[in-house]
């Protein structure tokens, strides 16, 4: 899945009504939700969080940075946030399946927009940073809005986009994109906040002093005291108590839980609290958490239970939210807490359906859902069916050689699965935007010009799905194939049926792909794809005849040594 999530800053904590039409120009774009907004009146700043699209978070970051200029006036601002600009700093962050670069494009999109359309100076940082100077937003932002004016006279302080003219009202925008921010606090069975603050110095990136036997800093030969350093790069940590909970914390911020994952702090302190005579009895996300967070921490833990790690999105959250003790202090309800399902369809799109709901929708009048979104499905059971067998052949007795492989090929099969049920959805969204792109008016030249290249785009989208799934389908044979040669014996057919259902997810692919090529005037595009989606099918085709070669082969050679006992 790919989304984006995007955090700008507003300069306005106060006044409700302008915050109120800030989140309304960001919601108003179709594709985007709108996940929090929390004002802070001390600070007269406003962090508004919203998830996306690629394709559509600028064009909500833009709507709202827009508001901000006509609303906000910086020449009257004050409040205990250092800041400089109207929309003070937007960052981009991936999530899912989207990765840094595009986000870094994403700002740059957002910087060129700003500064061209609304003519004030913009600044990129962090992982967009043009130069060494700027991934800091603290070094851009230095003397705030109130050094501006003079900052902008200078070369070393050009803007990457817009003008270098100090525009009174808005002030200056710092875009750019940034790993998500975890804010995160663990529990111990203590009061005692100097406990947590000697676990925190132990962990932090900063680390602490290093001290001799009797408690003294240890310094070099220039006198300066020597620091070790901590246990987690990105991670900012102190210890507090918490009066609401009658607990001490150890508390932090994680900013690149790729580097350093909650699960891996998690193990870390609860290390360190036996050592110092006290226990971890859970832990807290502050605010929202990626998928990802969870189910890397399910796989974490369902390893170290020598457990396989091919199972659901939902067994792996489950085990994550148990070990870690997300529940202890507040209820973790996953589908509050969790970016990816709070921008979940509601009521589960059509995989939400049960089967029957499913097949009644698919019997009605109404042209999608269709033939793709039923190969996606053949494509999600082909899948699960394989993830099955691997989770049989690693619990079975005798087959321990074959645990890290079973493991692999089960979690390989849980993707793919998950890919083919987005896809379901997908194949019936991509219809129904060549549909829309139909029925838009056509009057005057300009509006057919448009109504074409709208249909042309929409019209190569319902081919890429069904294309996509057609080269997904080859992996789902190949694992087909590979649990029939080295799973569990006794899930044989299982496995043959695995590979029926990948065959029929490449054919109906294939068909769909074909369906839609005659509406596309790029006769390249066309030729490139049409021959592409012929290989691939052939592909499938040739590897599951030599899995259903095998699979038949197998079953009559066990039905004739039954017969001959």
């Amino acid at each position: 899945m790919k989304l984006v999530e995007c955090v700008p800053n507003f300069s306005e904590g106060r006044n409700r009504k302008v915050l109120d039409e800030i989140g309304a120009a960001i919601a108003g774009v179709d594709g985007v939700t709108l996940l929090d907004v929390d004002p802070g009146a001390a600070t007269n700043r406003t962090v508004f969080t919203f998830v996306g699209s690629v394709e559509t978070i600028v064009d909500a970051a833009f709507a709202g940075i827009v508001r901000a200029a006509e609303l906000i006036d910086m020449s009257t601002h004050s409040g205990a946030h250092a800041r400089q600009g109207a929309c003070d700093v937007c960052p981009f962050i991936p999530l899912g399946e989207t990765t840094m670069e595009e986000c870094v494009e994403l700002s740059r999109q957002l910087a060129k927009r700003v500064g061209e359309e609304l003519q004030v100076p913009v600044y990129l940082y962090e992982k967009a940073a043009t130069r060494p100077g700027r991934r800091s937003i603290v070094d851009i932002r230095k003397g705030e809005y109130e050094a501006l004016e003079e900052k902008l006279k200078t070369e070393e302080f050009a803007p990457d986009f817009g003008p270098a003219r100090f525009d009174p009202k808005f002030g200056a925008l710092v875009t750019g994109a940034r790993e998500f921010l975890i804010a995160y606090n663990i529990n111990l069975n203590s009061r005692n906040p100097k406990i947590a603050k000697d676990i925190a110095l132990q962990i932090r990136d900063k680390g602490c002093f290093d001290r001799d036997e009797k408690g003294r800093k240890r310094r070099d030969e220039h006198g300066k005291a020597l620091r070790k350093a901590g246990l987690f790069k990105n991670c900012k940590a102190t210890g507090w108590f918490i009066e609401e909970y009658g607990v001490a914390q150890v508390t932090m911020n994680l900013t690149n839980y790729k580097v350093s994952p909650p699960h891996a702090v998690f193990d870390a302190v609860c290390r360190l609290a036996d050592e110092r005579g006290v226990r971890v009895t859970g832990s807290e996300v502050v605010g929202l958490v990626p998928l990802a967070v969870l189910t890397e921490a399910g796989k974490h833990y369902l390893a170290k239970q020598v457990a396989s790690r091919g199972v659901t999105e939902q067994e792996l959250v489950d085990i994550a939210v148990k070990s870690m003790g997300f529940s202890e202090v507040q209820p973790f309800d996953p589908a509050q807490k969790i970016i990816e399902y709070r921008t979940a369809r509601p009521g589960g799109g059509l995989m939400g359906l049960t089967c029957s709901g499913f097949a009644d929708e698919l019997s009605s009048d109404s042209p999608a859902p269709g033939g793709g979104s039923v190969a996606a499905l053949c494509g999600a059971l082909s899948a699960a069916l394989s993830a099955m067998v691997a989770n049989l052949t690693f619990a079975k007795k005798g087959f321990k050689k074959l645990r890290p492989e079973m493991d692999e090929m089960g979690q390989d099969a849980q993707r793919l699965k998950e890919f083919f049920a987005r896809a379901v959805d997908e194949d019936t969204d991509a219809f129904n935007r060549v549909m829309a792109a139909m029925r838009l008016p056509k009057s005057t030249d300009e509006q057919q010009a448009a109504r074409l290249a709208a249909i042309e785009a929409a019209t190569k989208g319902a081919v890429e799905v069904p294309f996509d799934v057609l080269v997904r389908s080859m992996q789902a044979a190949e694992l087909a194939l590979a649990m029939v040669m080295r799973g569990n014996p006794n899930s044989l057919s299982d496995a043959g049926v695995a590979s029926l259902c990948a065959r029929l997810a490449a054919q109906g692919a294939y068909y769909n792909v074909l369906i839609n090529l005659p509406g596309l005037s790029d006769l390249s595009y066309v030729k490139s794809t049409r021959e592409a989606a012929m290989g691939l099918r052939d592909a499938v085709v040739q590897v599951c005849a030599q899995t259903d070669a095998a699979v038949e082969e197998r079953l009559l050679a066990d039905l004739q040594e039954g017969e001959a006992e």
